[in-house]
């Protein structure tokens, strides 16, 4: 369904239950709702109503040109606005990779919105603010955000060659029919650079601006991750007031979930079962 909300068209896909439980999914990059297809059924299994929303940059009409357009706050406003033109109070919000950026930001500074967080791959922007200080490695895993920060560079560099850096980069979330899926969105006129722009317009100001979470939180971290290491993921603990478990995937990719959507889904379930 197609979502009207300051000013723009988000795409939201809606499934499960039409009176259970609601759960909005927040994409990271460079992917979109899509991501949710294998641990949804899991979800609407359990009674939940979920609601995968395509963000500022990945919904077509929702692509403004502007770097500073896709600050931290716009983002989070967004899904405020979302939420109001939905009808939803208040809901439990799951966010992988960037999309987890937003959902801590979100939960940290709207928890009136938010019943739990689940949040994957990436920790709270304050543990990894630890961890680039803290720990070379971390810093070498981070080191592609140089690139992705370099307007037309960075462009030029993925989509090269029919993308094949791009579908490198994707290279763990399945078979290519998979990778396929989401690197041929990113090829469209102006998509890569609005998912691009999420890291051109990100601050150490917005991510310190990233406040502790008091609702109930679930971080989940696979340790093959090869963005995000221990130290970061284990400094995430320290940013959470609310109820906090961490739950680790062993032998996991970064592409959690794709790579693993049953254990993803039953860390949901047991999050939200918790409150719901």
């Amino acid at each position: 369904m197609r979502v009207d909300a300051r000013g723009f068209t988000f795409e939201v896909t809606v499934g499960g239950p039409p009176d259970g439980v609601p759960v909005l999914l927040l994409q990271g990059f460079p992917q979109h709702s899509g991501e949710w297809d294998y641990v949804v059924p899991t979800l609407h299994a359990g009674g939940l109503r979920t609601y995968a929303l395509d963000q500022r940059g990945y919904s077509p009409g929702a692509r403004p040109t502007a770097v500073a357009d896709y600050r931290i706050p716009e983002l989070v406003t967004d899904v405020v606005a979302v939420l109001d033109a939905l009808g939803l109070d208040a809901v439990h919000l799951v966010g992988h990779d960037l999309g987890a950026v937003v959902a801590w930001a979100v939960a940290a500074r709207h928890p009136e919105r938010v019943h739990t967080l689940t949040a994957v791959s990436v920790p709270h922007p304050a543990a990894m603010a630890h961890a680039l200080s803290t720990d070379a490695q971390q810093k070498a895993r981070s080191s592609y955000i140089a690139l992705f920060r370099k307007p037309d560079k960075a462009e030029k560099v993925l989509l090269a060659w029919h993308a094949t850096a791009l579908r490198k980069l994707l290279g763990g979330v399945g078979d290519t029919s998979r990778v396929n899926r989401y690197a041929d969105p990113m090829r469209e006129p102006g998509a890569l650079t609005a998912a691009l722009n999420w890291y051109r317009a990100m601050s150490r100001a917005d991510l310190a601006g990233v406040g502790p979470v008091a609702v109930p939180t679930t971080y989940v971290w696979s340790d093959k991750d090869v963005a995000i290491g221990r130290t970061a993921a284990e400094a995430c603990a320290q940013n959470v007031t609310g109820d906090y478990r961490f739950v680790q995937l062993p032998g996991v990719s970064h592409w959690i979930p794709d790579a693993a959507p049953g254990a993803l889904a039953e860390a949901i379930l047991a999050r939200v079962g918790g409150t719901a």
